[in-house]
């Protein structure tokens, strides 16, 4: 497998900041640092240890994986494929299986996409997700290994955010889309398992973390009512953070009823602003 050509044009040495290019099965810099492309389809472009409980885990990814096939958040893909018009590249941070990302792809026939995520495991499943989606691994923490003002769209779906990187790598006119669950969400299963809250003032913190960088330009909440079965109360909980905590965990074994639950997130777009240097 292949990276796609937008991709390798983007992406920069994660060692001395170059150009790379493909180069048999990885790629390169002139100054000769090399990534081997896994034969899953994957680039890891780290060079440092991910601090522990940070990366999803592979029971992690599956959940996620069989709770999105089914369609629970095909509603909300579709939302986030409709703000990422563009012929470019589509940058997916914190990227995941690459759910989002495909969806986006599939609506902009044009454009290539790049997954970025810290777990190699995920990226495994979302460099088979759709023909033009190139996936690396990085700690979005990190300053990336892209090129500045190369990505079009910017998507962050339930993920880290680094404002710093996320201004530097989009064009002027590029358009960041961030999706955040609203205090509340799937604030039925608490009554199964200790879920980690949602901060109530997550909204407030995501517009002054972007405060000076971006300029929000549009803003709407998606709520809708879900019947979960046992096993999708489980996927849906072993998907997400509170799945690093097994202590939580315990009531899901005793669960054997389908579950009543409101999914409820806020997707806003952002524009950047110019910044004085």
């Amino acid at each position: 497998m292949t990276l796609p050509d937008a991709v390798v044009q983007a992406l920069r040495c994660s060692v001395c900041g170059d150009p790379v290019e493909p180069a048999g099965h990885a790629l390169r810099c002139p100054k000769r640092h090399s990534f081997d492309l896994a034969k899953q389809g994957y680039v890891n472009l780290l060079h440092a240890k991910v601090p522990a409980g940070t990366a999803d885990t592979a029971e992690m990814v599956a959940a996620r994986a069989e709770f999105l096939a089914a369609g629970h958040y095909a509603p909300l893909a579709d939302l986030v494929a409709r703000q990422a018009k563009t012929s470019g590249l589509i940058v997916d941070a914190g990227a995941g299986t690459g759910y989002y990302l495909a969806r986006a792809l599939e609506r902009n026939p044009g454009a290539s996409g790049l997954a970025f995520d810290v777990s190699a495991t995920a990226l495994r499943r979302a460099a088979k997700a759709q023909e033009r989606l190139g996936a690396v691994v990085w700690n979005l923490w990190e300053p990336w290994p892209l090129a500045g003002g190369s990505v079009s769209v910017l998507l962050n779906v339930f993920a880290p955010r680094n404002p710093a990187q996320f201004h530097r790598v989009l064009r002027p006119d590029g358009v960041l889309v961030v999706v955040s669950p609203r205090n509340g969400h799937l604030g039925e299963l608490a009554s199964v398992v200790d879920l980690l809250d949602v901060d109530p003032r997550k909204e407030e913190r995501l517009d002054s973390g972007l405060t000076g960088r971006f300029e929000l330009a549009h803003r709407e909440d998606h709520v809708r009512g879900l019947t979960l079965s046992p096993e999708d109360v489980r996927r849906a909980v072993m998907m997400g953070p509170t799945a690093h905590h097994p202590q939580r965990l315990a009531g899901l074994d005793r669960l054997r009823d389908p579950v009543e639950v409101t999914t409820s997130f806020v997707l806003s777009v952002y524009r950047p602003r110019r910044v004085a240097e």
